[in-house]
């Protein structure tokens, strides 16, 4: 997750199903590999906590996580999505390429030892366009190397391969190579990174016109792949976030419930669109300050308030 800035083929021979052939709706989290006190996650952890945000009673049947070696994540949190029936978007770090190399390996192994039908989707990368971390080029080469090993693996199951990133990545024709590579492109949009105040992102659905965009430039380019959404929310606590033109968006617990009530509500309310809020759990640990407090539970796994939908 990083701060946005707001702006208005060999494709064709490993060629996507419709979109609703491929996956049913996940309607969850985006979460990372490390507890409260800073530490790796354990098998237990992690099915604590898909057990805890089944109990909140909303139908959340799936987590996105964002690296599969490290913590030795996939392999402990596919064990733990087994034993309670979640589902997992599978996040392979992209950059570089030693950590790419391990991260194929680790989902190698998850899917040998624990098969793959708690997989939803993998993305490979998180953010890295955004962040210009990596060519265009090169990304969609390597979503094409995950898809061939990810179908060895099971059989031609039609598991989706694509990447996350920031919308103003995905609107941007210099990353479409990327796009034509994916069976599923991931978007994530936060008007609070874009100092949207509260009021006037549910007023002029800042959140909404995002995925809106992104879906129009997808369909443009590669109209077979799915569109899902991989992060949003809003912060409860942190500094305010600045709008160059004046007044900026503010964290708080009554910000948050907003919205989520219109935007999360609106999101799980869509049967063709998957989504994972960011986040579950407030983390203690995360850096920078505001990146603590983007739970809608603190880091004991309390609601901050009660769930509507």
């Amino acid at each position: 997750m990083k701060l946005f800035n707001a702006i208005g083929t060999l494709a064709a021979a490993m060629m996507l199903l419709p979109a609703q052939t491929m996956a049913g709706q996940y309607k969850g989290f985006s979460m990372g590999a490390n507890k409260a006190d800073g530490g790796c996650k354990t098998q237990t952890d992690w099915r604590i906590d898909f057990q805890t945000i089944k109990g909140w009673g909303k139908g959340f049947n799936a987590a996105r996580l964002y690296a599969s070696s490290d913590c030795n994540t996939i392999m402990r949190a596919a064990a733990a999505a087994r034993s309670t029936g979640f589902k997992i978007l599978v996040g392979v770090w992209a950059t570089d390429d030693g950590h790419f190399n391990a991260e194929k390996q680790a989902l190698e192994a998850a899917i040998r030892t624990h098969g793959w039908d708690w997989i939803a989707a993998v993305s490979v990368g998180s953010e890295d366009l955004y962040r210009k971390d990596i060519s265009p080029q090169k990304l969609a080469g390597q979503i094409y190397d995950v898809r061939g090993m990810v179908r060895s693996l099971t059989r031609n199951a039609n598991i989706p391969v694509g990447h996350t990133d920031t919308w103003t990545a995905w609107v941007d024709g210099a990353n479409d190579v990327v796009t034509r590579a994916s069976d599923v492109v991931i978007t994530n949009g936060f008007p609070y990174w874009q100092g949207v105040p509260i009021r006037d992102t549910l007023k002029s659905k800042t959140f909404q016109w995002s995925y809106w965009d992104t879906k129009r430039r997808v369909e443009q380019i590669n109209p077979k792949a799915l569109v899902w959404v991989g992060e949003t929310g809003w912060p409860t606590g942190g500094p305010n976030y600045p709008n160059p033109a004046g007044g900026g968006a503010a964290p708080a617990t009554t910000n948050l419930r907003n919205y989520y009530n219109e935007v999360g509500c609106w999101l799980w309310a869509k049967p063709d669109v998957s989504a994972f809020w960011f986040t579950a759990f407030d983390a203690p640990k995360a850096n920078p300050e505001v990146e603590k407090w983007f739970g809608i539970a603190d880091s004991n796994r309390k609601l901050k308030f009660a769930l509507p939908c």
